[in-house]
């Protein structure tokens, strides 16, 4: 299989093959983001040779010995067949419609068990795309998108550099409900900053109740030395949140949330992790955050934080 560097993925997609589609981030600017510093170069699209290439070595796994004694310790009669791909890459949906065509045809070509294919967003990837063509992609598989919107909160959009607006998140996702296409939420807890967080949260739930995301996973900031974010701290142009404010915010999120959706902290960021859906499991969650604000002491919270070697 062709991968370069560091291959993320959501905890979700565990189970989905893997298919390297582009990498780097087209954008690469976000202040806190370093998750693709390793690479040397912005952003770069797999050939379709290459991914012809891993989908023929894909298809041979159901009969591979070692897929084949892995499904037996799990007490199966052979392995279990691949239903799901995941393009990996920071931002594979912005390459051209026909590009992500193409590579759907190729999925099916050679693993026609496959039945969707997901991968990550950025907002300004979906505006490049016309309504007709996000229905076509749909109908080709394309769905349950993960857009790591982070915030509703402006200020905090503008201060990051992510490259939109909270009203951008809405215009374009709504197209995506039109169209069809699921899509889960990443939001970063303690991106708004010290004493702003609660503020941050009422916003984007505010953002998330006009929309129809499948899952809101929460994730917390962690700033890396290497980040142009840090260097904004030590120049004094931003303040980060104790982690109890950051637990505080999450608190204000999942209070002010109105839709039906999944709801969960299941990424590496996240000392404490949980999960359930809404609304039947709010009053759960609502109480195992308040224990965590009530219990957990900040010096601990901190060092975990400061050990997260990466995320």
């Amino acid at each position: 299989m062709h991968y370069t560097g560091t291959i993320w993925r959501p905890p979700y997609e565990a189970s989905s093959l893997l298919l390297e589609a582009a990498a780097g981030c087209t954008h690469h600017s976000c202040k806190f983001c370093t998750l693709y510093n390793d690479l040397p170069f912005r952003f770069r699209m797999s050939p379709l040779e290459d991914i012809e290439s891993d989908l023929q070595e894909a298809q041979l796994w159901s009969t591979d010995p070692i897929s084949m004694l892995t499904a037996r310790l799990q007490g199966l009669s052979r392995p279990e067949r691949m239903q799901r791909a995941f393009l990996v890459g920071a931002n594979p949906f912005v390459l051209k419609h026909e590009r992500l065509m193409a590579i759907a045809g190729l999925i099916q070509k050679y693993v026609p068990s496959i039945q969707s294919i997901g991968c990550f967003a950025r907002i300004t990837d979906i505006t490049q795309k016309s309504d007709e063509e996000l229905a076509v992609l749909h109908r080709a598989g394309y769905d349950g998108l993960t857009i790591g919107i982070e915030t509703g909160d402006d200020e905090a959009l503008r201060f990051m550099n992510k490259g939109y607006a909270a009203a951008d998140i809405v215009k374009q996702c709504r197209r995506l409900d039109e169209a069809g296409i699921g899509y889960s939420f990443f939001y970063l807890a303690g991106i708004s900053g010290a004493g702003r967080g609660e503020m941050g949260a009422m916003a984007t739930a505010g953002v998330c109740n006009q929309l129809h995301p499948v899952l809101i996973g929460v994730n917390m900031l962690t700033v890396y030395p290497d980040s142009e974010l840090y260097q904004e701290i030590r120049r004094g142009n931003w303040k980060e949140e104790s982690e109890i404010e950051k637990y505080k915010e999450i608190c204000t999120l999942l209070e002010g949330l109105e839709i039906p959706t999944r709801f969960a902290a299941l990424g590496a960021s996240n000392a404490f992790r949980f999960q359930g859906s809404l609304p039947e499991d709010k009053g759960g969650l609502a109480a195992a955050l308040d224990k965590i604000i009530e219990t957990a002491r900040e010096e601990d919270l901190r060092a975990y934080r400061e050990n997260l070697p990466h995320l």
